[in-house]
């Protein structure tokens, strides 16, 4: 394990106190190297780039991934997607739901204790041609300021505290899924703060791969 670094319990690599935080950094880049080649066959990771474009032959997960979250960035899921090698299948539309009951745990007694303006949530589904697809939740909560949404990003951040709750997979065609936060972003953007996870919804998708695709869905704005 890099100097400065530890690995939590939900097998992710986070940085000790005082290391740097999660948020802005894509997938500890220079610390996992998250290359395509040995994972032919896996959703957006053939050869000549998956289906979809891809980021082009040979394209690391870690070089989509940078790209697809400039693109969700500005908006472009869908381009998100494709440069991730993958394709649109579904999406809900955004749903409001109060602060306290879309969340759980230690995050549903921040949310109380802090005024939470909003939680809106939804659903993606992405694949390829072969059959292999995943399902994205992303979650934007809105507090009121600034510091408590900076304190309420490291506190969703740290594994055993709770979670914004998933829309019910059902929502987008697929039997019940469980995300279980191993694969997993987050962003904050002044006073919002966005959480996504990732699972296989069918086939064969590497933990590398859904994690990229939790990250890129992080940056989506409200």
């Amino acid at each position: 394990m890099p100097r400065g670094f530890y690995a939590d319990d939900r097998g992710r690599v986070r940085p000790v106190a005082g290391g740097g935080g999660r948020s802005g950094s894509v997938l500890l880049a220079g610390l996992i190297a998250l290359s395509a080649v040995g994972y032919g066959g896996a959703v957006g990771l053939s050869a000549g780039g998956g289906s979809g474009g891809g980021g082009g032959p040979g394209s690391s997960v870690e070089e989509r991934a940078v790209q697809g979250g400039d693109l969700a960035r500005r908006g472009d899921a869908e381009g998100a997607w494709q440069r991730m090698g993958l394709r649109e299948l579904k999406r809900t539309d955004v749903q409001r739901a109060p602060c306290a009951d879309a969340s759980f745990g230690r995050v549903r007694e921040f949310l109380r204790q802090h005024e939470c303006t909003s939680v809106d949530r939804v659903l993606f589904t992405v694949g390829d041609d072969a059959g292999n697809s995943a399902v994205i939740a992303v979650a934007w909560v809105a507090l009121a300021s600034r510091g408590d949404a900076r304190e309420f990003q490291d506190l969703v951040d740290a594994p055993g505290t709770g979670d914004v709750k998933a829309l019910g997979t059902a929502q987008v065609g697929l039997a019940e899924v469980a995300f279980s936060g191993a694969n997993y972003g987050s962003e904050c953007d002044r006073t919002t703060v966005t959480v996504a996870e990732a699972e296989v919804a069918t086939g064969y998708v590497t933990p590398e791969v859904l994690d990229a695709l939790a990250e890129v869905a992080a940056r989506l704005p409200r």
